[in-house]
Formats: C-alpha cells, structure tokens, sequence
C-alpha cells in the first residue's frame, strides 16, 4: 500500500530512489557515536543502515497530496540529466519518475502546486525538465511555493557559502531559477496557509528556509518534515544533526519542536527521505522520543 487518508486529504507515497547515498554513517551524522548505531541496529538495519557497511540507506521520494480538489507535490527529489558534479551520487539520473506519478493518475500537467520545503538538491530536481537544451518547469499549470529565505540563501549572485559547500552547485540555475523566471513561483515569509487542511510553517535550522508542512483534518493531523529528520536515528536521538545543516542549535530546537508537537498531537510525521514505511507517529519518551507506529505504507 503506497496510498493512506487522513481526514479529507489522500496521501500517495511516490518513490524517485531507495538505497545507499555513499555516505557512512559517521560522515552522515558526525555527532553521533558508532555504539549508538549499534545500540538500534536491531530495528534500523536494513531499511536506515547497512549494517554490514555502515553506509547509510535513504529515500528519495514526493508526497503526493490531493486536497480540496488541488493535486499537490511535496518535494521534488534529484531530477533527471542534472549536471551535480559535487554531489556524484544525484548526477546524471535517468528514472522513471514520472511514470510513477503517471502510475497514481497523474500527470504534470494535473500538478496545481508543487512545496519545495527547501532547496537543496534532493528536494527540487523534478522542478524542470529538459526540453532540448533548456530547462523548463516540469508542471507547467503549477505554483511553486518556496521559502523566500532559501531563495535568496542557495541563490549564487548573495554569495552565501553553506556547509553544503559546492554540492548543491547548478542547482538554482536549473531547477530554481527557470521555474521563477516563468513566473510560476511564490516566495513565502513565516507561515503560508494553503487551504483549511494544509499550512506551511518556517521550521529553520536545517536551512534557513526550512519549512514544515501541517496537515491539520477533521481530528487526522500529519507534518511533512522535509529533512528534520534524516534518519530514524534522530527520532530516539534529537540532538543529532545531519552534516549538511547549517545552523546546528536551530536544527535542535526545531527537531526537539516538531517532535513534540506530533507526540502531543498524535500526528504522522512524514519526513522526506525515510526508506521503511516512509514515516511514524511518535511519543515522549523522558526527555527523547521513541517510535509508536510505523506509518501505514508498505516498506520500500
């Protein structure tokens, strides 16, 4: 099962990429120790980690929303045909994407909102497609609703230099800027309301234009969390950031945030590059979290 519902919002789960990205999990995740992996390997391998490698194990996938009568994507992964020579593993992909989409009834032209919950180079690819020799929105009746903040934080003419350093080079040129140049972008400050069951939120840390996605429905509620979460690791450790967040206090507090708020509300928290069953409801558990649920799609 690849679909849930939550309240009057339909969820379909549609993958670009699972496996390995080349990355250990000490270069990943720099602040955690090599015997708390092993304390979890039990229920983190295989789906988070090679336990044979070490080498962390990650999805790249879009949620697919259908919401008040809109079709709405969260998130658009690596893309095809990217030039991404700092980032070897997203370079050059040929993937049937767009046939999985095509496969859950839709097509890019359907797409009436496509949410980049930041603009790295994993979350905007399938923003265009190559047409020729140039580089168009692959939706072309969308809005693209991006973080202003992260617009002008990856945009290469400020002259920002991120803890990404060169990995997320062309990016804006290809997959950001083309889409803003036709006129199809909405640049959003602090919070953005979509429809009565959806609402995006500033979540920073991470990038300075990180956001979260709330799904508030009927008593259903679900937040998309875009890369608050990289590995389940960071549920049972929300201290741990990834290597590429570039305000590491931020990240914290806006984890620990978050992970409270889906405790507290019982919501399905939806992050962006989960393998497994893609998500998890979550509880308190003392001053950390633990899993509750796994969410209801079927392991990659």
């Amino acid at each position: 099962m690849r679909e849930t519902v939550l309240g009057d919002v339909t969820i379909t789960r549609i993958k670009e990429y699972y496996g390995s990205v080349e990355l250990s999990a000490g270069t990943f995740f720099p602040e955690a120790q090599e015997e708390t992996w092993r304390e979890h390997e039990s229920w983190l391998a295989p789906d988070f980690v090679d336990a044979a490698t070490g080498v962390i194990v990650s999805a790249i996938q879009t949620w697919l929303l259908r919401s008040e009568g809109k079709t709405i994507l969260v998130d658009t992964g690596v893309g095809n045909h990217k030039e991404r020579p700092y980032s070897p593993v997203w370079s050059r992909l040929s993937t049937g994407f767009l046939d999985e989409l095509a496969t859950a009834g839709v097509r890019p032209e359907d797409v009436d909102l496509v949410i980049n919950t930041h603009l790295h180079v994993d979350h905007v690819g399938w923003n265009t497609r190559l047409d020729g020799r140039t580089w168009v929105p692959t939706f072309p009746n969308a809005t693209y609703l991006m973080p202003r903040a992260d617009f002008d934080f990856w945009n290469p003419a400020n002259g920002h230099e991120p803890k990404l350093g060169r990995g997320n080079q062309n990016v804006f040129e290809d997959s950001v800027a083309p889409v803003h140049e036709a006129g199809q972008t909405l640049l959003w400050e602090d919070s953005h309301t979509i429809d009565e069951n959806l609402r995006l939120d500033l979540a920073p840390g991470h990038t300075p234009g990180s956001s979260v996605l709330a799904l508030e429905s009927g008593t259903d509620r679900a937040l998309f969390v875009g890369d608050l979460l990289n590995t389940a690791l960071q549920v049972v450790e929300p201290d741990v950031n990834s290597c590429f967040c570039e305000d590491p206090a931020a990240a914290r507090a806006t984890r620990r945030r978050l992970l409270g708020q889906a405790s507290d509300t019982n919501a399905l928290l939806l992050p962006a590059h989960l393998g497994g069953h893609g998500g998890a409801e979550v509880v308190r558990d003392g001053d950390k979290f633990a899993i509750k649920t796994w969410a209801p799609f079927a392991r990659l």
